[in-house]
């Protein structure tokens, strides 16, 4: 690399907004699409967004032979989900929590890779009977592992104020308020920001 040469930074950045869940009948899709439309707003012509569905990848229970940071996959999920993932410069995700932590999916799904994450950034906007903060909490220590700079602000939403429920077992629909639309708008700043920051860095590494 020509030391007096300034990396330039991907204009736009790229970010994906992950759905966490592939249970049937699931509301994760329900707010990647709300956080997508809101970030098409807030961001305009600053980052490019894209929702990325994890059921549309049909990623079974991890079955490399070797682990992700050797980087040797052999399944044709596996590389299909790498180049999606490797096209990315940043990510929201988007995560009911069970059990007091995040879906085996999601965790699933972050397993099989480990370059294709590294030097990004994340924020993320979960839901559920408290707002899904516990799964946010595994999820940041996961990612960090991976190499995932993950923002302070993050949205959680409440089953009781930020969805319109006839029953708890059909989807409803997303309706949050000023407040949670606020907290994502200053999310998504946080994530621009750092984006920006480490693509800068993982240019440096591949000259």
């Amino acid at each position: 690399m020509d030391i007096t040469q300034t990396p330039q930074t991907p204009t736009p950045l790229r970010i994906a907004v992950v759905t966490g869940s592939t249970r049937p009948n699931r509301r994760s899709l329900l707010v990647a699409e709300w956080t997508r439309e809101r970030a098409v707003q807030a961001l305009g012509d600053r980052a490019a967004v894209t929702l990325v569905d994890i059921a549309d990848f049909d990623l079974p229970l991890l079955d490399e032979p070797v682990a992700a940071a050797v980087g040797e996959y052999t399944r044709p999920h596996t590389v299909r989900w790498a180049r999606t993932i490797d096209e990315f410069d940043g990510f929201v995700f988007t995560t009911p929590e069970y059990n007091h932590s995040m879906p085996a999916a999601v965790k699933n799904a972050i397993d099989y890779l480990f370059s294709e994450w590294n030097d990004k950034a994340a924020g993320f906007v979960s839901y559920g009977l408290d707002g899904g903060i516990r799964a946010v909490e595994h999820l940041r220590l996961t990612l960090a592992e991976v190499k995932v700079a993950c923002v302070r602000s993050h949205v959680a939403l409440r089953l009781s104020d930020d969805f319109d429920l006839t029953s708890m077992i059909e989807p409803g629909t997303v309706c949050p308020g000023p407040r949670a639309e606020a907290i994502l708008d200053r999310m998504l700043d946080e994530l621009v920001a750092w984006s920006s920051a480490l693509a800068t860095l993982r240019v440096g590494k591949q000259s």
